[in-house]
């Protein structure tokens, strides 16, 4: 019998993280170890954003090193993902099932949303990697929508890894770089604040937090690195078991917060 699989939000920080993961590296890798084998991962990342979801089938995705001006050691990393094109096309039946549009590249490698964390989970790299675009467009009502579409995966031994920060202000870390590198209360608050919306299952709540959470604006002035969570958020399933698993604050003002939602086998998709 295939193992039901949760969805999972995780952190991947600055580029730096993959040199210096930390506690938060330590919690990914923790939480990997903790799984039944998955049949593939949908890997869901902040950094690769398309009008119209789009799912990746390259046989061996590239590492994406989207970032400059970081260390040499960074650019050496690489990781020797393989694809799988019958489970990619599953994704992309899922998604067309939900009644949603979906398209299909086929050289689409992994960004450092996506090669970053799976390092930490996964380094030997023996799970088909299917990437899966975001659509900062569409806002949290869209990722969610999106994630419903792949909630059936979770229990044909799909893992849903979505992949983006809780708190994203890149202005603010400059500042706060600047003036002695003091965290901006807004970021402890917002970040608790979805944690209790989380764990109450205030689906309404959330999908509204530009409007409802306290400093949402300034800790995401556009949204796309919280739209993954709403992804997996989605993945899990309206009657998911919600864990917090890791919490803490990386660069002064990213918040590296990660959840599992473990679906309720017997609760609504």
């Amino acid at each position: 019998m295939t193992q039901i699989q949760p969805a999972l939000f995780v952190p991947h920080g600055a580029p730096t993280f993959a040199l210096r993961p930390g506690a938060a590296g330590a919690a990914l890798s923790r939480a990997a170890g903790t799984l039944t084998a998955p049949r593939a991962i949908v890997i869901v990342s902040a950094h690769w954003d398309t009008t119209v979801p789009t799912v990746g089938f390259a046989d061996r995705p590239e590492t994406i090193h989207d970032f400059y001006g970081f260390p040499e050691a960074l650019y050496a990393l690489r990781y020797p993902a393989t694809g799988c094109r019958e489970a990619a096309e599953q994704v992309v039946a899922a998604i067309r099932a939900a009644g949603l549009p979906v398209e299909q590249d086929a050289r689409r490698g992994l960004d450092h949303g996506a090669w970053v964390p799976l390092r930490l989970m996964f380094p030997d790299a023996d799970v088909p990697v299917i990437p899966l675009s975001i659509q900062s467009q569409g806002g949290p009502h869209q990722a969610h929508a999106l994630g419903r579409a792949l909630a059936p995966l979770t229990a044909q031994g799909f893992l849903v890894i979505a992949s983006g920060n809780v708190t994203h202000n890149l202005r603010d870390y400059q500042l706060a770089a600047r003036n002695g590198g003091q965290t901006p209360a807004y970021v402890r608050q917002f970040a608790d604040w979805m944690a209790d919306r989380l764990q109450s299952h205030d689906i309404g709540a959330l999908l509204d937090y530009r409007a409802q959470g306290p400093g949402a604006v300034q800790a995401h002035p556009s949204d796309e690195h919280l739209l993954p969570l709403f992804v997996a958020l989605g993945a899990g399933g309206a009657d998911a078991e919600v864990q917090r698993f890791h919490a803490g604050i990386d660069d002064y003002v990213i918040a590296m917060d990660a959840y599992s939602f473990l679906p309720n086998q017997g609760g609504r998709p």
